[in-house]
C-alpha cells in the first residue's frame, strides 16, 4: 500500500509536468490549427534565459517573468517571420518548419550557454513533507506545479469558452477567410496564439527544470510525453490535456513502479496507439462537428 501512494504521488507530479507542456500544444493548435514540434525548444530557450537572469543575481520570480515575456515575444516573432510564409501552403509545410526549428533552437542554445548540464533553483523546498514519523512524497514544488498547471487550464478554458478574443482566436483558426470577411484580423489572431502558446511553454519549462538537470535537450521526452498526453485528452481541450497528463504520469510512474522504469517509453507508446485506435480524436473531444 505504502509503495502504490509513493507511485501515485509521483505520477501526480510528473502528471502535472506534462500537462503543463499538453496546455501549450492544445493552445496552438486550438488558435492556428498547427502542431508545433519545437514548443518543447523554445520552452528550453526561455528556461536558459530565465537561468541567466538568476546567475546576474535576479530572483526566482523575476527570472519567471523573463522567461515568460522573452516566450510571449519569441512566439510572435516566429509566427510573424517564419509560420506566416507557409501558413497558407500544404499543412506539411508548418510541421518540417517547426521541426527545423528545433533543431536551430537545439543547436544554438549549446553556443550560447554551453552545453554541460546545469541545476535550475527552485523557489519553494523539492522535498517531500513530513507527517508525523512518516515522509510524504510530495513537496511544496509538487503542490506549486499543480496548482500553476490548474490556473493555467482554467485560464485556457475561459478564455476560448468566455471572451470575443478567444473566439477570434478560433475563428481564424477553422475558417480564416470567412473571419477576415467578418472583420477578424486573422493574422493578429495567429500571431496571438502563437504568442500565448510560447508563453504557456515557457511556464512548463521554468516548472520541470528544477526536477531535472538542465541541458540543450531537456525537454526532449517531455514534448513527448505532453504530445502524448494532449493526444489522449483531445487536441482541442484544455481540460483534456490535464487529465490526460495527469493520467499519463499515474501510468507510467505505476509501470515503472511495478514492472520497470525502462518500459516506461514503450508504455506511453502502447497508450498512445490504443487510443488513436479507440478514440483518435481524443478521450474529451466531442464527437459533434465543432461550431466556430
Amino acid at each position: 500500500m505504502h509503495q502504490f501512494i509513493v507511485l501515485t504521488l509521483n505520477g501526480l507530479t510528473s502528471g502535472a509536468v506534462y500537462a503543463a507542456l499538453a496546455l501549450a500544444l492544445v493552445l496552438i493548435w486550438r488558435s492556428t490549427r498547427v502542431l508545433n514540434f519545437a514548443q518543447g525548444a523554445m520552452a528550453m530557450f526561455t528556461t536558459y534565459v530565465a537561468l541567466s537572469v538568476i546567475d546576474r543575481g535576479g530572483s526566482y520570480w523575476l527570472a519567471v517573468l523573463v522567461a515568460l515575456a522573452t516566450g510571449f515575444v519569441l512566439g510572435g516573432v516566429l509566427e510573424r517571420v517564419l509560420m506566416r510564409r507557409v501558413e497558407s501552403g500544404p499543412p506539411l509545410n508548418a510541421v518540417i518548419v517547426t521541426l527545423g526549428l528545433f533543431i536551430f533552437l537545439e543547436a544554438l542554445a549549446p553556443m550560447i550557454w554551453g552545453g554541460t548540464t546545469r541545476s535550475f533553483p527552485a523557489h519553494f523546498s523539492i522535498v517531500g513533507f513530513t507527517v508525523g514519523s512518516k515522509h510524504i512524497a510530495l513537496s511544496p514544488f509538487d503542490l506549486y506545479t499543480l496548482v500553476a498547471v490548474l490556473v493555467v487550464m482554467a485560464t485556457l478554458v475561459a478564455l476560448f469558452r468566455f471572451t470575443d478574443v478567444g473566439l477570434r482566436m478560433r475563428a481564424a483558426a477553422f475558417a480564416p477567410e470567412v473571419s477576415r470577411l467578418l472583420g477578424v484580423r486573422v493574422g493578429r489572431m495567429l500571431t496571438l496564439g502563437w504568442a500565448l502558446a510560447a508563453l504557456v511553454g515557457s511556464l512548463s519549462g521554468v516548472l520541470i527544470a528544477p526536477v531535472v538537470l538542465l541541458s540543450p535537450n531537456f525537454m526532449d521526452a517531455v514534448l513527448v510525453f505532453g504530445f502524448t498526453a494532449a493526444i489522449l485528452g483531445g487536441l482541442d481541450s484544455p481540460v483534456g490535456a490535464v487529465v490526460g497528463g495527469i493520467g499519463l504520469g499515474l501510468a507510467l510512474s505505476y509501470i515503472g513502479g511495478y514492472l520497470s522504469p525502462d518500459l516506461e517509453t514503450l508504455g506511453a507508446f502502447v497508450i498512445l496507439i490504443g487510443v488513436l485506435m479507440m478514440r483518435p480524436e481524443g478521450i474529451f473531444a466531442g464527437s459533434a462537428q465543432r461550431r466556430v
